[in-house]
This record gives C-alpha cells, sequence and structure tokens, in this order.
C-alpha cells in the first residue's frame, strides 16, 4: 500500500510505501530435547522461537541463521520452510511478515541466551511455557501437526 507525501526537497507529492515488515522465525527442533525457545527481555515479552527482522540486502535463509546464533548460540542448519506467517495483528508493534524455517543445532549442547533474550532452553513438544508471544502458539501448532504426520 503507498500514500502520498510531500518530497522534502522540492514539495512535489511523492509515494511512499507502508509494506510489512520481513521477519524470520526458527524452529530449532531435537528429537530428543525438544524445541528451542527464547525468553524475550524487551516488549513483547513472552517466551519465543529465536528470531528477528531481515536486514537490508539478507537474504531470509541467512537471516534466519544468523538470529538463531545471536539469540541461542547455535549454529543451525535450516531443515525446511514450516510456512509464512502473515496476519497483520501477530506483532503489536508492526505488520511484519514472518518466513518460518525448521532446523536442527549443530551444537546444542551450546545452547545459552544472547541478543535480546533473558534465557533459551529446549522445552518438550506440546509443552510449552507462558506466555508464548507474538503468533507462535499457532506456528508451534503448525510444527507439531506436520511432525505428527510425518510420523510412521
Amino acid at each position: 500500500m503507498s500514500r502520498q507525501i510531500p518530497c522534502p526537497h522540492c514539495g512535489r507529492s511523492t509515494g511512499i510505501f507502508d509494506n510489512p515488515t520481513p521477519t524470520v522465525d526458527v524452529v530449532i527442533f531435537d528429537p530428543l530435547r525438544g524445541v528451542v525457545l527464547i525468553e524475550r527481555r524487551n516488549f513483547p515479552t513472552g517466551w519465543a522461537l529465536p528470531g528477528g527482522f531481515v536486514d537490508s540486502g539478507e537474504r531470509v535463509e541467512t537471516a534466519a541463521v544468523r538470529e538463531a546464533r545471536e539469540e541461542t548460540g547455535l549454529d543451525v542448519v535450516l531443515t525446511s520452510v514450516l510456512g509464512v506467517y502473515s496476519d497483520p495483528d501477530r506483532d503489536p508493534r508492526q505488520h511484519t511478515l514472518s518466513v518460518v524455517f525448521t532446523a536442527q543445532a549443530r551444537n546444542p549442547d551450546a545452547l545459552q541466551a544472547g541478543d535480546d533474550a533473558g534465557h533459551a532452553r529446549f522445552f518438550p513438544l506440546g509443552d510449552w511455557p507462558t506466555p508464548l508471544a507474538f503468533d507462535h502458539a499457532k506456528i508451534l501448532g503448525d510444527f507439531e501437526a506436520r511432525l505428527s504426520r510425518l510420523a510412521p
């Protein structure tokens, strides 16, 4: 969506775009330990999947690996795209669009909170802490549904 504003240099009308901001989230899964969640130190508070904003000029895959490392200390291998989540109300700060990846950690014993995370830990499937931030309850439900479809 665009809207018109005056150009600060010449005063003529010019369009600016008011689009969703791209973000990534990562479901880091270990079959024996569960899923990594971080406890956010900043608004909105609560437990969340590792993730964050995609930097200008950055691929979403690169952003996902970077955010996972910054928030958990883990080096991850992305295994698939779980989905794209774009509900305008998913983030109370602004309209975001998140590409959600699944991943496995190369170094699961190195898990530690970093960046804006107060805590980071593995949670067994379905045993989620509260409150969960953003739309992460839906994302985790979608991940569990995918796993159940893949089970023999």
